[in-house]
C-alpha cells in the first residue's frame, strides 16, 4: 500500500510539474527555479551600471593592452610625424583591381563630402559656402592645390590616420587595411584617375602639404 502510494505521489507530481513547465509561448523557458543563479541580469551598454565605480556599464580596456590583430603605425600626430611617414612609409597592399575598387567604395563613403567624388576639392559640404574646399588631388587644377598630385602613400595614410586642419582624424572610423585601398585610390585621382600600376612614380618632395 505504502509503494503504491509513493508511486501515485511520483506519478501525480510529475504531471503538475510537465505541465507547469508547458506554455504557450514558444519561447518561454517554462517553470524555472532560482532563475537568478544562472540567468544574471544584463546592462545595456551606454547606461549606468552599479556594479562599477565609474557607473559606466562599458570599460576601457586595461591599460597597456591592445586588440587582437591590431596594425601599429609608430609615427606621432605631428608635423614631424607626418613629413617622417611621407618620406618612410609605403603602402603595403598590392595594387590590385579588387584593392582600388573597395579604396574607391570606401573613399564614396568618408571623402567625397568634402573632396568631391574626382578629388577636385569640390564635395557637398564645400558646395553649401560654408567650407573652405580642400586642394585637389589632380595635377591639372593647380590654381586648387596641385600640390595634393605630389602626396605620397605615407602621408595620405597620416592624415587619415590623425586629421590635418580642418579634416578630422579618420581612425576610429577606418580600419588600416581599408584606409590603405583609400591611399591606393587616392593615387589613382593623383593619376587624372587613370589605373595606377606598382611602378607608378610620384615626388617624394619635403615640402609640407595641407590638404
Amino acid at each position: 500500500m505504502k509503494i503504491t502510494s509513493k508511486i501515485l505521489y511520483v506519478g501525480v507530481t510529475s504531471v503538475v510539474m510537465l505541465a507547469a513547465s508547458c506554455s504557450k509561448d514558444p519561447k518561454s523557458p517554462g517553470l524555472e527555479y532560482m532563475p537568478d543563479m544562472y540567468r544574471s541580469p544584463s546592462y545595456e551598454v551606454y547606461t549606468t551600471n552599479p556594479n562599477f565605480p565609474d557607473s559606466l556599464t562599458m570599460q576601457a580596456p586595461v591599460k597597456g593592452t591592445i586588440p587582437r590583430n591590431y596594425t601599429f603605425f609608430n609615427y606621432p600626430s605631428s608635423n614631424e610625424g607626418y613629413e617622417a611617414a611621407g618620406r618612410d612609409v609605403k603602402n603595403p597592399l598590392p595594387v590590385t583591381e579588387e584593392n582600388v575598387a573597395e579604396g574607391k567604395r570606401q573613399y564614396e563613403i568618408y571623402c567625397t563630402h568634402c573632396h568631391g567624388s574626382t578629388g577636385q576639392g569640390d564635395g557637398s559640404i564645400v558646395a553649401i559656402g560654408k567650407f573652405p574646399p580642400p586642394p585637389s588631388y589632380s595635377k591639372g587644377n593647380s590654381s586648387r592645390g596641385g600640390a595634393m598630385r605630389d602626396l605620397t602613400d605615407g602621408k595620405v595614410f597620416h592624415t587619415i590616420t590623425y586629421g590635418i586642419n580642418l579634416m578630422g582624424a579618420h581612425a576610429s572610423q577606418i580600419n588600416p587595411e581599408d584606409r590603405w585601398k583609400i591611399v591606393m585610390y587616392v593615387r589613382q585621382l593623383q593619376n587624372d584617375n587613370k589605373p595606377v600600376g606598382s611602378t607608378t612614380t610620384v615626388s617624394t618632395d619635403s615640402t609640407t602639404v595641407k590638404p
